[in-house]
């Protein structure tokens, strides 16, 4: 049996189920790894264009599903100091949670938060020193391992999940991993070197973990699985493995995600260019597709 096959399933059969239909529109992010402003906080590079975009799909009416390692709790103790240096952010998401349209899924980075007692003390409120007392934030919310969009009319199924599953060190030995990037990495990375065990900044990690996932896809009937954690944006066509990957929000100078809209998917870019006048603005780029979800059916479905 190969390595994520027994964590996958469980993933699945203890998924979260949102029904959705053509007239549902999602963007999913993942890999934020908001930190605490520091040198070593990757997010704070693209904070803006991150704010914008998620600004932008508020707006316009998306939900919001981030699949795991929204915030960076390996090297960060606390969230409290993730909340002071991007409280902007936060209050963004927290305008999704009240109108029902935020979805959170936990990743290797912050695995913390499959505890609800965790989430409960730390993400429900935080003190606001201008009013003097706690102010919500995110209420009740509830974490994931993995959620399950499922069609109203096609009964066509996306399974959503961190993608770590398929990765046995950082998912088994996360408290190890945690302690190594506190301890060694942190300091190291703000020199510029890489953690080795990151399928991130370890190629041949990310292609064992690819391999892995599109394994477990084939076995599944093709389902759709949409992943984050190895931070390579991935789109196939219709026909091949339906692997996706939203990418990161922590490439240079750009973030990656995917939309759902009008029952197709796309792969987007958000980054900052320069206009003829030398004035700078963040733009959206298509990628890839749109491509209609029901082009992924099997025969089989």
């Amino acid at each position: 049996m190969f390595s994520g096959r027994k964590k996958l399933n469980r993933a699945y059969k203890n998924a979260k189920v949102v029904p959705f239909d053509d007239k549902s529109k999602f963007i999913f992010f993942s890999d934020c790894h908001r930190g605490d402003n520091s040198f070593a906080d990757d997010f704070s590079n693209n904070r803006n264009i991150y704010y914008h975009a998620l600004k932008h799909y508020y707006v316009e009416g998306f939900s919001y599903a981030e699949l795991g390692d929204g915030d960076e709790l390996w090297e960060n103790i606390s969230f409290k100091s993730i909340l002071e240096a991007h409280k902007n952010v936060y209050e963004l998401m927290s305008l999704f949670h009240k109108q029902q349209r935020l979805h959170l899924i936990w990743g290797n980075h912050d695995m913390v938060y499959r505890n609800p007692e965790y989430v409960k003390k730390n993400l429900s409120s935080y003190f606001d020193p201008k009013v003097g007392e706690d102010v919500e934030l995110f209420g009740d919310i509830k974490y994931n391992e993995a959620i399950i969009l499922k069609h109203k009319d096609t009964q066509q199924e996306l399974f959503l999940t961190h993608g770590h599953q398929a990765d046995w060190w950082n998912y088994t030995f996360w408290k190890w991993s945690r302690f190594m990037v506190r301890v060694l990495w942190k300091p190291l990375n703000v020199m510029g070197i890489a953690d080795p065990t990151s399928p991130a900044k370890n190629y041949k990690e990310l292609i064992k973990v690819e391999r892995r996932t599109k394994k477990w896809i084939i076995e599944n009937n093709n389902l759709i699985t949409i992943t984050g954690h190895t931070h390579r944006p991935r789109f196939p066509e219709p026909g091949d493995i339906a692997f996706f990957n939203d990418g990161s929000c922590v490439h240079p100078r750009s973030i990656t995600g995917l939309e759902l809209e009008n029952g197709a998917i796309s792969l987007i870019k958000w980054q900052i260019a320069t206009k003829e006048d030398g004035t700078l603005q963040i733009v959206r780029m298509l990628l890839e597709g749109p491509r209609r979800l029901v082009d992924y059916k099997t025969d089989k479905l």
